[in-house]
């Protein structure tokens, strides 16, 4: 296939990052206190507008197009799924369906994720199920700040408790995610290569189609059936 040819993130950069772990501990003992922006406040009540009484909540954090969100909202009817990018052209890109095909227990809202998985703990909810579907790797070593499991907001993605699931076709930052993630939650967390047969994401399946390794980190968080405060 003519469009298979994408390419594993370069990188000096050969594991962990060596400040990882000072950094992580950083965050936890300082918590981030960014004011939040006036339109994250105002997407978050529209993401939450629809959502049936009591529904379980799965975030898709960074949805791009959304194909990721509409599988996701298929294969989980009984939930309600936000659709999180803070493109809005790449929201306007998502895959045209009918109306009459698309979920109903769904949303899609543009925000700034650094607010809206602030905002969605400060509102005192819980995830069920949370996606961190390929993220920009940042691989460059100076920019490891930039990789979410090194960013201030990290421990605000832990608290959100569920099923928090993150896919990558870099192997450090699948490395990284999870030794960050057990830095905070004080236990080893694992990280696999996995196959993707049904991609979630069309960055899925050209990397599947280009013949890489897919890595990924799974790991059940505490949270309450119903997605909200415990």
């Amino acid at each position: 296939m003519s469009y298979a040819n994408s390419r594993i993130p370069e990188s000096a950069q050969q594991g962990i990052h060596e400040n990882l772990a000072r950094l992580v501990d950083k965050h936890l003992a300082e918590p981030f206190r960014k004011p939040f922006a006036d339109y994250n406040r105002a997407a978050l009540e529209a993401a939450l507008a629809g959502r049936p009484p009591g529904a379980p909540l799965i975030l898709d954090a960074g949805c791009g197009v959304g194909h990721s969100t509409i599988q996701l909202a298929r294969a989980h009817p009984d939930h309600w799924v936000i659709g999180v990018d803070q493109s809005a052209d790449r929201l306007a890109r998502r895959k045209p369906y009918p109306a009459a095909l698309m979920p109903t227990n769904m949303v899609f809202v543009r925000a700034d994720l650094v607010d809206f998985w602030r905002l969605l703990d400060e509102a005192g909810l819980r995830l069920a199920r949370h996606y961190i579907l390929y993220p920009n790797p940042w691989p460059k070593i100076g920019h490891v700040t930039r990789r979410w499991h090194a960013h201030p907001v990290f421990p605000f993605v832990v608290r959100l408790g569920g099923v928090l699931e993150c896919r990558t076709n870099w192997r450090v930052y699948a490395e990284e995610f999870a030794f960050a993630l057990g830095r905070i939650l004080g236990a080893p967390v694992p990280w696999e290569t996995f196959e993707a047969p049904a991609p979630l994401t069309p960055f899925e399946r050209k990397y599947r189609d280009s013949d890489q390794l897919l890595y990924r980190v799974v790991t059940e968080l505490a949270a309450s059936p119903s997605g909200e405060q415990a």
